[in-house]
């Protein structure tokens, strides 16, 4: 392994892209510990350790802890990922942005650019509605007023903007996707804590007789959560793919069986940031509402852990498991490129025949991949944050005399959800995979076994 890690600066510019993304991520890192004007740090940070277990807690593991310390990256990378949402959410129901996402490159870069500008736009949303929750909850705020709104307003925005370049310089000049990076970064920075916490429950045996009996059933969760992960993001179905033989000149050209990968996870973690960002807009945006009569009970439906709130959790993932895949993956131009060269599914006619059996596997697999995100992202949540099957309307009193370690859970460290993991071991899958592209087209190995050594013609 020593080995084959150090191959990765054997080459410059691959030592060249890792050191980038190593750089950047510090700058990242630095920029979390530059606390934003006119805060009373440590009463905000009571008040998020008092509320880890709501919607504030998830918002504050996308932040990488920088939401609870409201340093100048407090947003995080969520403005940018809630606008690009809505940008490809508008590209099927808007037609002059279909379009554009049709035109290619330029028609690509448009569409970043006003993702860029709407980011701005929410960022000033959010750090406006912070800036005055901060006001009316108490003793937050050093001095309140107009001049702590605007500098709030200013210091927040300016910092998601900043984190949104740091995410695109990586994907461009660094390793791997930029923006899952920095969410990997910040969950990571969290986990020592997490690791402090659990050895804090077991000194003061905090579940009394239950406690190592629940620490042992944690970590084994967590150990079996990882490898089913693992599993899962390598599994595909391949669908048998065959060339027929065609002769060009003297040449005969084709020939060969093949097969069409495709996985059963092809959205990887985004599916599960969609859905949970798309349940924490409401959350961050009608804050200052939360004592209304009306909006109050609403947003107490929908917190973190709620029936309700799991409920359109699994929808959304769902939703967002099939939309992702239509983005990225188009049936009907797979099965025309296979037409053109030649290649057909044994048993199955080629062109309209072909991208009707292909989307239908992929419509199944699909679900299955969905399935399998809700699963993950729930179990360990549960186990967490427990089952709040008491507050059901109508039936929740069934309900009440179950433990409470069942409907409130364990009150372990946020960081050990299955969300988290789910994005560190997804995340730093993906950014090993393209690493070991990097080092075998360059005649290196792998870090897996199966990868090989790929050796250069001998003439």
């Amino acid at each position: 392994m020593l080995e084959k890690l150090a191959n990765i600066f054997r080459v410059p510019d691959l030592r060249k892209r890792v050191l980038f993304t190593l750089g950047l991520l510090a700058v990242y890192r630095i920029g979390g510990h530059i606390p934003t004007p006119g805060i009373n740090g440590d009463r905000l940070a009571q008040f998020f350790e008092q509320n880890r277990g709501s919607v504030l807690g998830f918002v504050d593991l996308f932040s990488g802890g920088n939401l609870r310390r409201l340093t100048i990256f407090a947003l995080g990378i969520m403005p940018y990922i809630t606008a690009s949402i809505i940008l490809q959410l508008l590209t099927v129901v808007y037609e002059p942005l279909a379009k554009l996402q049709k035109e290619g490159e330029m028609g690509r870069k448009k569409i970043t650019q006003w993702t860029r500008y709407l980011t701005v736009i929410l960022s000033a949303i959010q750090s406006f509605g912070i800036a005055i929750s901060l006001e009316k909850a108490g003793d937050f705020v050093n001095i309140p007023g107009p001049g702590f709104v605007l500098m709030t307003m200013l210091t927040l925005t300016t910092g998601s903007a900043f984190i949104m370049w740091l995410g695109e310089q990586i994907t461009e000049r660094g390793i791997g996707n930029g923006m899952s990076l920095l969410i990997f970064a910040g969950i990571v920075v969290g986990l020592p804590r997490g690791v402090a916490d659990l050895l804090e429950k077991a000194r003061t045996a905090a579940w009394g007789a239950f406690t190592f009996p629940a620490l042992v059933i944690l970590i084994v969760l967590m150990v079996a959560v990882v490898a089913f992960i693992v599993f899962v993001e390598r599994s595909e179905r391949r669908i048998p793919v065959q060339y027929a033989k065609r002769v060009v000149g003297r040449k005969v050209m084709g020939g060969q069986s093949t097969h069409l990968p495709l996985r059963v996870n092809a959205g990887g973690v985004m599916p599960v940031i969609f859905a949970s960002s798309i349940l924490a807009l409401p959350q961050m945006l009608a804050a200052p509402l939360h004592n209304n009569r009306v909006i109050g009970p609403m947003l107490d439906w929908l917190k973190w852990g709620e029936p309700l709130y799991t409920l359109l959790y699994c929808l959304g993932i769902i939703f967002f498991a099939y939309f992702y895949i239509s983005i990225v993956f188009n049936p009907n131009e797979v099965a025309d490129n296979m037409r053109k060269w030649g290649g057909f599914i044994p048993g199955i006619r080629p062109g309209k025949r072909t991208a009707d059996f292909i989307n239908d596997v992929l419509t199944r697999i699909t679900l299955v991949g969905a399935l399998y995100l809700i699963l993950i992202s729930l179990i360990p949540e549960w186990m967490i944050a427990g089952i709040k099957l008491n507050h059901l309307w109508l039936v929740g009193r069934i309900f009440e005399n179950l433990p409470t370690w069942v409907t409130n859970g364990l009150g372990v460290n946020f960081y050990f959800g299955g969300t988290s993991l789910l994005i560190v071991v997804g995340v730093a899958m993906d950014t090993v995979t393209q690493i070991e592209a990097q080092l075998i087209m360059r005649h290196y190995d792998g870090f897996t076994p199966k990868s090989g050594r790929i050796r250069g013609r001998r003439w």
